[in-house]
């Protein structure tokens, strides 16, 4: 086999997590690379020595971006695979200008996000989150029955916004369930829809007609603040949003005030800002759950994402297409 020259180009301290036990063996019989050195920079003399012979570069999170002069100080690099989910920060025009091929893990990263939003759906058909709350603070059992009379996960609709990777993630671990699903996705037809097993609706009839509402839309300039103030009224009262995606796609000043009103709940695992100030309302509100942008890989599950990005390589290294290619397109398109 012809191992090729892989530098690691992420932060320092992702190797040994990405690349575990058989995995960061069969990294070593495929390339000539440093398993324990990662580039975080590209523009000290040892980096641009590094990149001077790399054919590949395997990226993570903490990679510098790779643009023209990351390329002009690498100009053997050939292939950027990336051990993760949103390339957008890394990959740059440049890089499909010179030919060079790209791959991303992303569908390993979208198992986990994926997994997580099923939870949030289920827990959010039971109330769970409100009624948890409620107990710890009264230390007295509710009566269920009375009181949450409407709870469960028999024949309620959940709206999926955006048909993206993860979306069809979530479809797909939804079928196990009684749920009625509901997708709006721009660039998803009619018989895409059905082989999905999906109702396709327009944006608004979904927010109607939702009792979770589930997004999944990447963020661009045309999807930024795309639940408006105006789209948040159309939720329907009592319902639950879940975000797992970005947190420019809600209007977080028209968010924090319906969620003030108390009448719909939210799930967030991404906000605007990313770090919610101090003083905001939605750290203590009953009908509002934060999480730190967790959703996605952490902990063993990315070895899931190292495994993958090796095996990407392992296909270059065979002259055989990228399960997961990324294309200059793609970028319009992508989270």
């Amino acid at each position: 086999m012809n191992r090729r020259q892989t530098v690691l180009a992420m932060a320092p301290d992702l190797p040994s997590r990405l690349f575990v036990g058989e995995v960061r063996d069969h990294l070593c019989a495929i390339a000539v690379v440093d398993p324990d050195l990662a580039l975080s920079e590209f523009g000290s003399p040892a980096a641009r020595a590094a990149l001077a012979e790399a054919e590949v570069l395997l990226t993570g999170w903490g990679c510098p971006p790779i643009d023209e002069a990351a390329l002009t100080a690498a100009p053997c690099v050939r292939a950027v695979v990336h051990a993760a989910g949103s390339i957008k920060n890394h990959v740059t025009p440049a890089c499909w200008e010179r030919g060079i091929v790209v791959s991303t893990a992303a569908e390993a990263n979208a198992l986990p996000v994926a997994e997580f939003t099923l939870a949030m759906i289920l827990l959010a058909g039971k109330a769970t989150h409100v009624i948890a709350r409620r107990y710890r603070q009264q230390r007295t059992a509710p009566d269920l029955r009375s009181e949450f009379p409407n709870i469960g996960n028999y024949r309620r609709t959940v709206g999926i916004v955006g048909a993206s990777r993860i979306g069809r993630r979530v479809i797909a671990l939804l079928r196990l369930f009684d749920l009625d699903v509901v997708v709006s996705d721009p660039y998803l037809d009619q018989a895409q829809a059905r082989e999905l097993g999906v109702q396709l609706a327009e944006l608004d009839d979904l927010l109607r007609a939702s009792h979770i509402v589930s997004l999944h839309a990447p963020s661009l300039p045309s999807t930024r603040h795309l639940i408006d103030r105006r789209r948040l009224g159309l939720i329907r009262d009592g319902a639950t949003l879940i975000n797992t995606a970005r947190g420019a796609l809600l209007d977080h000043v028209a968010l924090t005030d319906e969620l003030v009103s108390g009448r719909i709940n939210a799930i967030l695992d991404v906000t605007e800002p990313a770090a919610l100030p101090a003083d905001s309302p939605l750290w203590t509100l009953p009908n509002v759950v934060l999480t730190p942008h967790m959703a996605g890989a952490l902990g063993v599950e990315l070895e899931r994402m190292g495994s993958y990005a090796v095996d990407e390589l392992a296909r270059y290294v065979a002259g055989q297409p990228f399960r997961s290619p990324v294309t200059r397109a793609d970028l319009d398109r992508i989270a």
